[in-house]
């Protein structure tokens, strides 16, 4: 069972779980793009830049799935996209603390607030981003 088949404002923890593995997933494939990039000096310096962006992106998706879960819940508007904005502006907070900069949290805080709430309306409207193959 996938994120969007979980109706919203139910099964928090199983939400937040699925969240939390497409955070990790993600930071692991942009960490390894990153080590690519720009070359550790050390194997155990790749080691801890590959965790730290690991880390902070599966607390990323933990933060998400859990602010959105709990803010349809709390709100009593379970297909509400701002409910998304709510979750979406959590996880660029903790990214504004983890860099102790309330400029890059203000920032991160609208920036995937927004993407978050366009995201969940287009899933309500059944936009796509890409057609069908030409034949």
């Amino acid at each position: 069972m996938g994120y969007w088949d979980i109706p919203e404002g139910t099964a928090c923890v199983q939400k937040t779980w699925i969240s939390t593995q497409l955070g990790t997933a993600l930071g692991m494939v942009g960490s390894a793009y990153h080590l690519v990039a720009v070359q550790p000096e050390s194997t155990m310096a790749g080691l801890q830049r590959a965790t730290n962006i690991t880390v902070t992106m599966a607390t990323m998706g933990a933060v998400f799935g859990m602010a959105t879960c709990l803010s349809a819940q709390a709100r009593d508007a379970p297909d509400d996209p701002f409910n998304y904005f709510i979750g979406g502006c959590a996880s660029g907070i903790f990214i504004g603390a983890r860099t102790h900069s309330a400029m890059t949290g203000t920032s991160a805080c609208l920036g995937l607030g927004v993407l978050a709430f366009y995201t969940k309306v287009g899933k309500m409207e059944g936009w796509k981003l890409a057609g069908a193959p030409v034949r």
